[in-house]
């Protein structure tokens, strides 16, 4: 049998729940629902460290956080490992190109793939070129932008509409043609790989959208479908302050705030609206799969590298521990069943990021490397009884809150390490996190079991989290652990 080709797609700051096969109350999600009620969904799929850099670290290298080093967020730290996804399949006979979103440094760094069109939206550092010498300025690593100018006009920046691409609670509709979007440009040369692919073998396509990151700028057709909604009130949990709330009401890039509720409205009409577009867009790109004769030779693959929290408790953007942000949507779809998955099931393992490389691997018959921690999907989407992970472990350096927390989608157990704060949610009767029930006599036995997973996690972390079994707070953070700094 020939090997399959392989499809990636991830999107950038995608709620889990955001699909309306899975009873979302606004968003539509037409092309995506398909691949829901054709392939396998995990329902409870985690990004384990929920920010770019170390989601995009766990996809590309397979390993968990403690692994690849890079436990919270930082630019600018070279990216030097031994195994990648692409490189492991262009050794295997792939053709791997990515489009789209690589996040890595520097910035026009292969990590494996054959080639990469680039697109990684505006990042900080990569604006201003005596930050970052080693990329250049902005304008010379993004070939979105280079695209922009060429086709629209040389003064054209991908920020003229205003908006920050942390602005998670203020939007607006796209100023300039829908095809100039970043995500039809993502679609377009995801098509057009298709066209220049080596046809001698099979490929690898990374298609890497950043929308629904910020900034909020769906073209005008899909931000109308929402803008005038009655949007349900975000969940609260009863351990929020809301005092402290109320002070970032004002600032457009706030992470915690009870902004207006006109303005949060706006901000999720335009969320959803970019969902949408890019549900769309997707179908267009799978569309041309079909035209190109390849569809069912394709195994597809779709998830987002962490979640955005939209007002839930009162936060917004990603890093924090709560399914907002930290859970996100993972499928598959297996257009010839060849894998002979259980099409249209739902499989409740938890998984993570860390699991994309070796079940692609696996689909492949490509040797997985030892040092690949995730584990392949596909005997669960088989529905075959094989034996899984009973939790994983996240953490994200986050200033006072920086945390760690335990998980098998059923229960969560969070502690934040600058400070000691413990919180437990039973996830089957408060999937919202409404109540933090650490206290609870009735659950008193459930928490010590999982601060005890914990504490093995981090018995031997360099950070001196644990002293003579017990977990200890104020210990200074590191945002990357010390061999990755050291570049073993």
């Amino acid at each position: 049998m020939n090997k399959p080709n392989l499809l990636l797609i991830t999107v950038d700051q995608m709620r889990w729940d955001c699909l309306s096969a899975l009873g979302h109350p606004i968003v539509e999600t037409p092309n995506l629902d398909a691949l829901v009620g054709k392939g396998v969904t995990f329902t409870n799929a985690y990004s384990a460290t929920p920010t770019c850099i170390p989601a995009r670290a766990a996809i590309m290298t397979g390993m968990s956080q403690r692994s690849h080093g890079r436990v919270g967020y930082q630019d600018k730290v070279p990216w030097n490992y031994e195994h990648t996804i692409a490189g492991e399949l262009a050794k295997a006979g792939y053709h791997t190109q990515c489009v789209g979103k690589m996040h890595v440094y520097p910035a026009r760094n292969l990590c494996g793939f054959h080639n990469v069109v680039l697109h990684d939206g505006y990042l900080h550092h990569n604006r201003n070129k005596h930050d970052n010498p080693v990329d250049g300025h902005f304008d010379q690593v993004d070939d979105y932008l280079q695209w922009l100018r060429r086709v629209g006009g040389a003064s054209l920046d991908m920020m003229d509409n205003g908006l920050d691409c942390n602005a998670s609670t203020v939007s607006r509709p796209w100023h300039l043609p829908e095809y100039m979007h970043p995500t039809n440009w993502c679609a377009s040369e995801s098509i057009d790989f298709l066209r220049r692919r080596d046809p001698g073998k099979p490929f690898f396509l990374w298609s890497s959208f950043v929308r629904p990151h910020s900034p909020l700028d769906p073209p005008q057709a899909y931000f109308d479908m929402y803008k005038d909604l009655d949007m349900p009130e975000p969940p609260v949990g009863d351990w929020v302050d809301e005092t402290a709330a109320l002070e970032g009401a004002h600032d457009p890039t706030t992470i915690f705030g009870r902004i207006p509720k006109r303005r949060l409205d706006r901000a999720r009409a335009a969320y959803y609206g970019l969902i949408t577009h890019l549900d769309e867009q997707i179908g267009r790109l799978i569309n041309a799969l079909q035209e190109y004769g390849v569809l069912n030779d394709t195994l597809i693959l779709f998830t987002s590298d962490h979640g955005e929290l939209m007002g839930d408790h009162h936060a917004f953007r990603k890093s924090l521990p709560y399914e907002g942000s930290a859970k996100v949507p993972f499928l598959l779809y297996d257009p010839s069943g060849r894998f002979g998955f259980a099409n249209g099931s739902r499989v409740d393992n938890v998984v993570e990021l860390r699991d994309i490389m070796p079940t692609l691997l696996d689909a492949a018959c490509a040797p997985i490397p030892a040092t690949v921690e995730g584990a392949s999907v596909l005997p669960l989407c088989r529905k075959e009884q094989t034996e899984w992970r009973s939790y994983i472990h996240g953490e994200h350096v986050y200033g006072a809150r920086s945390h760690h927390y335990v998980t098998d989608g059923k229960e969560k157990y969070i502690w934040f390490s600058q400070t000691g704060e413990e919180q437990f949610f039973d996830l089957r009767t408060d999937p919202q996190e409404l109540i933090n029930a650490v206290c609870d006599a009735d659950a008193s036995a459930r928490v010590a079991v999982w601060r005890d997973r914990v504490v093995q996690e981090l018995e031997e972390r360099e950070e001196g989290y644990v002293s003579g079994g017990q977990l200890v707070a104020g210990r200074t953070p590191k945002t990357c652990l010390d061999h990755l700094a050291a570049g073993d």
